[in-house]
């Protein structure tokens, strides 16, 4: 017994020696949202809402291209497992070409649409120039934020998620200083007691986007520096030519993943579309509701790149009684953290949203819409870790069903139904929301329970449960 209690320990500190860098990293991107979010909420609700405006087609890119790092996570958290220094190296070099052909075809095509991205939106009239020049500020560096991406997940699956976090952590601080000097103009603030003149560049909402992509070019650049020294995985003296024995499995891997992630960004494009379509307020509320709900996912995504990398890496040993601790181990410490993280959503979501907004109608709203979608935050950590275990062994075929499903089926049909058809708004497309994170967790705890996630049981011919 004393020994099991042992064990159990040491398999948490495991966990949380892997998860706390990613979670940290996590919190100083949300904090950086927050703060990106008060200091254009202060320009007005216009200004609000020609930023959020375009921002799911920014998660549809973003996290098309996480998807790609999907695969590279899979096969080089199985080669550190099986302690292959080789194939791991490989594929870092493998990862290396992905970032120059995706991150450049990216760039080129984001670029030509920015024009009409707000249009499709359906942003109002008057918010659209500026929309347009955010994004296209925004998505100019894609090559260096393709590789911040690739590259850190690539460190992450070697069970390297120190660097990934203070890059992200310089990237942030970068982008706060920024902001500070190029969305205000010049001005006088009083500082213990004495007016100091603080220089400012005036550039309002294009200024807040220049700021962002002179972080992100920065950060690119120093985790491609990571990689290249990093002693297990540096690509240096590796081909860069196309290598099948690693990009087959790697795209098996990834492409159910991405077109899991572009349909569901896709469907998230869709509900904000409808979402803008109901007025500034809603926008507003809606954006703002949403930078502060991310906040509080950051101990699910933090706990899912741990199950990722140590399902991956026993995988990759074969070692079928570590799997089956590992991910037994998962569920409970990952929905004790989401049940304290929805608790303070609930409580503390009316403060938080007076933070970015002096409007009171969006402040009821978002504060409405905040604590439904609290409730829901332990059935949605379940998703997020089971998902996380099933990307570590390479199977993202079921997650990509399961979630178009829920977003399609639930998301988007619920949502026209009730704006466009019963004349509802915000709070009814949130509702939506949330049956469709239910509709995903049952799926997800059926999988789970069933064992029909784990390749080892398969392959001994056994439950893994």
């Amino acid at each position: 017994m004393m020994r099991l209690q042992n064990e159990s320990r040491a398999m948490v500190r495991v966990i949380l020696t892997l998860a706390w860098p990613t979670m940290l990293e996590q919190m100083s991107q949300s904090a950086v949202q927050y703060i990106d979010t008060a200091m254009v909420g202060a320009l007005g609700t216009q200004a609000t809402a020609a930023v959020g405006a375009t921002s799911t087609v920014g998660w549809l890119v973003s996290s098309t291209l996480t998807a790609f790092s999907v695969g590279f996570l899979a096969i080089i958290s199985r080669a550190c497992g099986a302690q292959d220094t080789r194939t791991a190296r490989k594929a870092a070099a493998q990862s290396v070409l992905a970032v120059l052909v995706i991150g450049t075809a990216a760039t080129i095509l984001t670029t030509a649409v920015s024009g009409v991205i707000p249009a499709w939106m359906q942003v109002e009239p008057h918010i659209r120039p500026t929309a347009s020049r955010y994004f296209l500020i925004l998505y100019l560096p894609l090559l260096p934020r393709t590789a911040g991406i690739i590259f850190g997940t690539a460190l992450r699956a070697a069970g390297d998620t120190r660097t990934p976090m203070k890059v992200g952590l310089w990237v942030n601080c970068i982008n706060v200083v920024l902001n500070f000097l190029l969305i205000y103009p010049t001005r006088t603030v009083v500082l213990f007691g004495r007016a100091v003149t603080v220089p400012g560049a005036g550039m309002g909402v294009v200024g807040a986007a220049a700021a962002s992509a002179v972080a992100f070019t920065w950060g690119g650049v120093r985790i491609t520096w990571s990689l290249w020294r990093h002693p297990e995985l540096s690509p240096r003296g590796e081909s860069l030519r196309p290598d099948p024995a690693i990009l087959r499995p790697c795209l098996r891997i990834a492409l159910p993943n991405m077109f899991q992630r572009f349909g569901t960004s896709l469907g998230y494009v869709a509900f904000a579309a409808m979402i803008n379509s109901l007025g500034e307020v809603a926008t507003a509320a809606h954006t703002i509701a949403n930078t502060v709900e991310s906040a509080f996912y950051i101990p699910g995504y933090g706990m899912q790149t741990a199950a990722a990398t140590l399902t991956g890496n026993a995988y990759g040993a074969g070692d079928q009684k570590r799997m089956k601790a590992l991910t037994a181990m998962f569920l409970p410490v990952e929905i004790c953290l989401m049940c304290v993280t929805g608790g303070a959503l609930f409580v503390s979501a009316p403060s938080l949203m007076g933070l970015f907004s002096n409007s009171e109608a969006v402040k009821s709203l978002g504060t409405t819409v905040l604590r439904m979608v609290a409730v829901s935050e332990p059935l949605y950590g379940v998703s997020i870790i089971v998902e996380g275990i099933m990307m570590g062994v390479g199977k993202t075929k079921t997650p990509f069903v399961y979630n178009i499903i829920g977003m399609w089926c639930v998301r988007i049909v619920g949502t026209f139904i009730c704006i466009h058809l019963l004349g509802l708004g915000l709070v009814a497309a949130w509702g939506c929301m949330i049956a469709h994170n239910v509709l995903v967790f049952v799926f997800y705890l059926v999988s789970f329970i069933s064992g029909r996630w784990n390749p080892l049981a398969e392959r001994i011919g056994e439950p893994s449960r």
